[in-house]
């Protein structure tokens, strides 16, 4: 669809939303390799689940306030007062599941990133540090292999469907629509 700026955008990227259109025109499918932003969009699309990425992204702001601005050592030391303080957050989503997964799931990124020097190594390494361009899936061999690691690790959360949304997020997987102005963008 053409917007009123004259460009042809992806179907799923809201025209009324200002902050949507600017993850999508300057986020989305943007190669990620810091690890607190790899951490934070994790945390977020495992938040997602069940729910509209529009939704999350509204949320974006008092999410990173609530938490810390996804210092990883600081999640990795929540404890259970901290975790019901998240929960009582009207700011953010409350699901007390997601909340626990999202410290949980913080643990096993610091263990993932002694194991590999960093969650960017680890991630990248499954594409040989290639972006993968392909669209009209919401899963693929590589979210599967990835999403079973990542729970064979520990993680919650973290499923096909979500990793897929994930690594299309941080850049691994470039999948703008046909039509779209970013669709045939080399990589940035």
């Amino acid at each position: 669809m053409e917007w009123e700026d004259g460009k042809v955008r992806c179907g799923w990227a809201n025209p009324k939303n200002e902050a949507y259109l600017r993850y999508h025109d300057e986020e989305w499918g943007v190669p990620v390799h810091d690890d607190r932003k790899l951490l934070e969009m994790l945390v977020l699309e495992g938040f997602q689940a069940g729910l509209s990425w529009e939704c999350v992204l509204n949320k974006r702001e008092a999410f990173r306030q609530a938490f810390d601005d996804f210092d990883l050592e600081k999640v990795c030391g929540y404890d259970e007062a901290r975790l019901e303080k998240l929960k009582d957050n009207p700011e953010i989503i409350r699901n007390k599941r997601k909340i626990q997964a999202a410290a949980g799931n913080a643990k096993v990124f610091r263990e993932i990133q002694k194991e590999f020097g960093s969650f960017d190594h680890y991630l990248w390494h499954w594409t040989e540090g290639k972006v993968i361009y392909e669209k009209g899936v919401s899963s693929s061999a590589l979210s599967d292999r990835i999403s079973a690691d990542l729970k064979r690790r520990g993680m919650k959360f973290v499923g096909t469907t979500i990793i897929y949304a994930y690594l299309q997020a941080v850049g691994v997987i470039y999948s703008h629509e046909e039509g779209c102005f970013l669709e045939h963008h080399e990589k940035r």
